[in-house]
């Protein structure tokens, strides 16, 4: 019994062969990507990823050095704080931080969120400012001390808040 039906031509697969030019090509592309991510690798930051480190995982962080975290809180008449960051507002932590510089130029767009955040949790108490706190957390070793610092970078109060 013939389980298989034999092939009309031979079974050796053809094998086609690139020219010089196209050697050349290939050679002379993987050469130029090699350089890239050399001069990337010695010379290049974030932006230059993936020619460049990705420095989150590419270097170590100094286990002495604060550690910084970034929060967006509105404040209540009562004085209590509310969070706008961590998706409370449509936004998430690492989206306030990259835009921490406009913010800080435009502190208004602050209002933005407190609108936001309202339209978002209408019987939550409303808010009567909105600011951009970095709390520094000390560590020794590593571990965390306990200690830490709280700095306002902006802070933009509401209309009709006063």
């Amino acid at each position: 019994m013939q389980l298989q039906i034999a092939p009309d031509r031979a079974t050796e697969a053809d094998v086609v062969r690139l020219s010089a030019g196209g050697r050349a090509a290939r050679l002379a592309s993987a050469a130029v990507v090699l350089a890239l991510l050399l001069v990337g690798t010695v010379w290049a930051n974030d932006s230059a990823f993936p020619f460049g480190p990705f420095r989150m995982y590419s270097t170590r962080a100094d286990p002495n050095a604060p550690v910084i975290s970034t929060r967006v809180v509105g404040l209540t008449g009562a004085g209590e704080e509310v969070r706008l960051s961590g998706g409370e507002v449509g936004l998430r932590r690492a989206e306030f931080e990259g835009q921490l510089s406009r913010l800080e130029a435009d502190p208004e767009l602050l209002g933005l969120l407190a609108d936001q955040f309202a339209e978002r949790h209408p019987s939550a108490p409303g808010l009567v400012s909105v600011q951009v706190v970095q709390r520094r957390f000390e560590l020794r070793n590593g571990t965390q001390t306990g200690a830490f610092e709280d700095t306002v970078l902006v802070a933009y109060e509401l209309e009709g808040s006063s």
